[in-house]
């Protein structure tokens, strides 16, 4: 397995843990996996996971901006699964992020307990 590869398992699982009606960022994930820096990477793991069943349509930048949302089958099915789990969006078609936003920090266990690769320094 690559280091790309081991780095999107870690990122879907974390997808994975997104509660119905809640929205993370792809810095919020790529901090709890190891490193703030790398929310570009978490980005890259998003699209190659849309269509898997793992909740990416919970996953915006850190403005609550639904970026990837053309990566899936059209471009208004992102905010359509979020608002189908009551997400509400401010006046500029952006995410409440003060209402939604989850934090894998406050929400998980540390990342070297939860993550399957057993993370040395998270």
């Amino acid at each position: 397995m690559s280091d790309s590869d081991s780095f999107y398992e870690r990122v879907w699982q974390v997808v994975a843990e997104i509660p119905r009606g809640s929205v993370t960022t792809y810095g919020d994930i790529a901090e709890y996996v190891g490193t703030r820096a790398a929310a570009r990477t978490v980005g890259w793991a998003m699209n190659a996971a849309v269509g898997s069943g793992l909740p990416c349509h919970r996953v915006v930048n850190r403005n609550g901006e639904l970026t990837g949302a053309r990566f899936f089958e059209t471009p208004t099915v992102m905010e359509e699964r979020l608002r189908a789990e009551d997400v509400r969006f401010l006046d500029d078609g952006i995410v409440d992020m003060d209402r939604h936003r989850w934090t894998p920090t406050e929400h998980l266990p540390p990342a070297r307990d939860f993550l399957n690769d057993g993370l040395e320094s998270a």
